[in-house]
């Protein structure tokens, strides 16, 4: 195992630095909606081949007051907010309810791009996700059924265990889904959307929404 500790493997981490020689980003230039920016940027990323681009790190509050992080795969992004989906009962569900905020990353590093948000949460409509659940392949339908999402389980034929009986109970028909599963909305209150630049000189803009008329003010910050 590498012992990162020892001075010379310290210097090679401390070495590890990659120039970036992208455009520039001003305020002229991005969208004055940030959904339509971050929309636009996404594509980008898709189109430059970025490996999952809706791939996002949600940060929650937990019940001691730490931040617990993992990363969530968007499937919607609109005007009312960026909704991904897991099991109502997870650690991650169990956190929003008890404090519906959120802190979430979108890193895109292969274009020298990330973007930050910071918002309340709320969980979609049954419709909504019943309709999302439809789509899904029937194996992850089935496994929204069987796996006891955070809880401790022995070992891994427990969860394959799980898995075929819950083929079993929906053999030959859909499978229904289960209403410990559905979505979540993330509804940013604040926006970053940060552009690699050389010598670390990063291009950082921020969105804030004006409670008074709910348009979005932009301002850049220091890197």
């Amino acid at each position: 195992m590498t012992d990162w500790s020892a001075p010379d493997r310290r210097a090679e981490l401390w070495g590890r630095r990659e120039q970036y020689e992208t455009e520039g980003l001003e305020v002229t230039d991005v969208d004055i909606d940030p959904v339509v920016q971050w929309n636009r940027w996404h594509q980008e990323a898709l189109d430059g081949g970025v490996a999952e681009p809706n791939a996002m790190t949600v940060a929650t509050i937990g019940a001691d007051g730490v931040p617990d992080a993992r990363i969530v795969l968007v499937r919607e992004a609109d005007a009312d907010g960026l909704v991904f989906y897991t099991n109502y009962g997870s650690v991650k569900s169990r956190q929003l309810d008890e404090a519906p905020v959120a802190a979430a990353v979108f890193s895109w590093l292969d274009l020298h791009r990330q973007v930050r948000l910071r918002a309340r949460v709320e969980r979609v409509s049954a419709a909504e996700s019943d309709a999302y659940f439809a789509s899904r392949p029937r194996g992850s339908q089935l496994g929204a059924w069987a796996s006891p999402q955070s809880e401790e389980i022995a070992d891994r034929a427990e969860l394959e265990a799980l898995v075929i009986a819950s083929d079993e109970e929906f053999a030959d028909r859909d499978v229904p889904r289960p209403a410990h599963w559905g979505g979540w909305r993330l509804v940013p209150f604040e926006w970053e959307f940060w552009q690699g630049r050389p010598s670390r000189l990063h291009d950082r803009l921020r969105y804030r929404r004006d409670d008074a008329d709910g348009t979005w003010q932009v301002v850049r910050l220091a890197p």
